[in-house]
């Protein structure tokens, strides 16, 4: 978790972009495919302040983590030091559309778990950063992460965050260390039902989609 990634205002004005639909590139109802209920909006390039500003910042040290990762791994995959030179991978394989999006979430509204990969070149983490106070805007829509390991029962867990709180997570998959050495678990995200209010988020994913 990273606690106060944004403060009150920032939130304020990121939310509030939602409703300038020349801001984004396309607009998701999750119901018409099975995702779940609720709306989301990827963002067209250029991208707002301080979302730009939150990719650049933010990827360093992550991919310090992603090059440990692949290293456990045995994938051989190291990933440059800037977004920028990672972004330069990602649109010569044609992933050249960006990925971060708001969330928005109504009373009853729910995301179902999954995995956000959009192409080839996939970056390990992700970050969402809650823009709503929980019980002043909302009640319910918790963030929940599950976890698959080899044949075990999945393992949930509800990560607690309030307004400007973001959580660093799994796009797909993280090492675990066993007794015969590291193995791969399977990593899902999604959102609990939310019982009241209105609801948003913003998603920081570092490859583009193709």
């Amino acid at each position: 978790m990273l606690p106060h990634l944004l403060d009150e205002d920032i939130c304020e004005q990121i939310a509030t972009l939602w409703s300038d639909p020349s801001r984004f590139r396309s607009h998701v109802h999750m119901a018409r495919h099975g995702f779940g209920q609720g709306e989301y909006r990827y963002f067209s390039y250029p991208l707002p302040e301080p979302i730009t500003g939150l990719r650049e910042q933010l990827y360093p040290p992550l991919a310090a983590i992603a090059n440990r990762w692949a290293g456990r791994l045995g994938s051989g995959r190291l990933f440059p030091g800037t977004h920028g030179a990672f972004l330069e991978e990602c649109h010569a394989a044609g992933q050249v559309r960006p990925t971060p999006l708001i969330l928005r979430y109504e009373a009853g509204d729910w995301n179902a778990l999954h995995q956000d990969v959009y192409g080839e070149h996939v970056f390990p983490l992700q970050v969402a950063v809650l823009l709503s106070e929980p019980a002043r805007d909302f009640e319910g829509g918790e963030f929940v992460l599950t976890e698959q390991r080899p044949r075990m029962q999945s393992r949930a867990e509800v990560v607690p965050l309030r307004q400007g709180d973001a959580v660093v997570f799994p796009v797909r998959e993280r090492p675990v260390r066993g007794s015969r050495g590291d193995y791969r678990v399977q990593m899902r995200h999604g959102v609990s039902r939310v019982r009241g209010g209105l609801r948003f988020t913003l998603g920081i994913i570092f490859h583009d989609a193709s």
